[in-house]
């Protein structure tokens, strides 16, 4: 007969057996499932209780795990070997969607392909790093004036053509996800202050020439919302009311008035934050703000840990990516940054960028549990 405690080492030494063959970092999952159930636990409240809410995220979510199983099943040498396929094909895709697209609120996103819609733009947001990852992978030193030409192309054709359709939100994660990269393989200060400084005096020209009217309308409502309390400033004085009215331990789950009574718009997806700020309160968003914060530093973790440049500048990128997801969503619900549209990461109902962000996570963990294979 076996002890107890033996048998508890052989359950415990198989389930982790289990674990390195799918190939799944354990610390990035428990908190990547905590997330899910979050979002669980938010959106049927900020969906009004509606089952149907729930079960389509759970199908979305459930498929986006098995895509991040899947990828970190992946060698990363795979992915460097298809980089360039992938972003060109992603150019491509964009390219279609300003050609023959559809329409939806405005915007021309998405590809028909019959059975489902299909949102290249998302795919960009990963394709990108890789590409510039992939250019700059043999980079051992500084970067020069070629190559930073060269990658900045890279990050700007996707950038400008996202742009096109017009999705400032996206186009500002892929622009971020390429200048990760770039930062990371060691971009020096004199070209940071140089791009800086060309940034800051091409912004004129930008504001009067190439913003269009309803973004120059986005960027002044963020310094005066109650100029249009009815209009434009609406979205933002809900969402900082909601806000507010949480306090330090919240009104209690499903009890956020401004979502159940429909005074905040978008409450299951772009301002879902500002739902669990009304009902968890300051409490809760230190919660949920501390698990961001392990997700981000895992990710760190695995691009120190990766063994060759390619791998620890894809991983750094999509990390950073990911920062820079939850910083510009609850900066455009707090009210310090113009409303673009962008999802909170792992919470907001939605399957496009779910899949996304669980993709990218994929990749991390196929660079974490396969860097034994991997050469400098």
């Amino acid at each position: 007969m076996i002890p107890a405690n033996n048998h508890q080492k052989i359950k415990s030494s198989f389930i982790q057996d289990l674990l390195n063959k799918l190939h799944i970092d354990i610390p990035l999952f428990l908190v990547l499932l905590v997330c899910s159930l979050i979002s669980f636990v938010i959106l049927y409240s900020a969906s009004g209780q509606n089952s149907a809410t729930l079960l389509k995220q759970l199908v979305r979510i459930g498929f986006a795990f098995i895509l991040m199983i899947g990828l970190a099943h992946v060698n990363p040498e795979r992915f460097k070997l298809y980089s360039v396929f992938l972003y060109s094909a992603g150019i491509l895709a964009l390219i279609a969607v300003l050609l023959v697209g559809d329409i939806g609120k405005g915007a021309q996103r998405w590809l028909n392909l019959g059975l489902f819609r299909f949102q290249p733009s998302e795919m960009i947001k990963i394709t990108t790093p890789m590409m510039v990852a992939w250019y700059l992978a043999d980079s051992h030193s500084s970067l020069n004036w070629k190559q930073l030409a060269i990658a900045s192309g890279l990050i700007l054709l996707p950038t400008l053509l996202i742009a096109r359709q017009p999705d400032l939100g996206t186009s500002i994660l892929v622009a971020g996800s390429g200048a990760a990269v770039l930062f990371f393989a060691g971009l020096s200060w004199r070209f940071m202050a140089l791009i800086g400084g060309l940034l800051g005096g091409f912004a004129p020209i930008f504001w009067f020439y190439l913003i269009k009217p309803y973004q120059k309308t986005r960027v002044l409502t963020l310094f005066n919302p109650e100029a249009d309390p009815h209009g434009k400033g609406y979205h933002i004085i809900q969402s900082k009311i909601a806000i507010g009215s949480g306090g330090f331990s919240g009104k209690g789950w499903t009890e956020s008035s401004q979502a159940q009574l429909h005074y905040l718009p978008e409450s299951s997806t772009d301002f879902i934050f500002a739902v669990f700020a009304e009902e968890f309160g300051l409490l809760g968003c230190l919660v949920l703000l501390f698990l961001y914060i392990l997700i981000i530093g895992r990710g760190l973790y695995i691009a120190v840990q990766a063994k060759n440049t390619y791998s620890r500048l894809l991983a750094s990128s999509l990390t950073f990516t990911f920062f820079v997801y939850v910083f510009v969503n609850i900066g455009m619900v707090i009210g310090i940054l113009p409303v673009v549209g962008v999802p909170l990461p792992l919470i907001s109902y939605g399957g496009t960028s779910m899949v996304t962000l669980l993709g990218s996570f994929g990749i991390l963990m196929s660079i974490h549990t396969h860097k034994k294979f991997l050469t400098q």
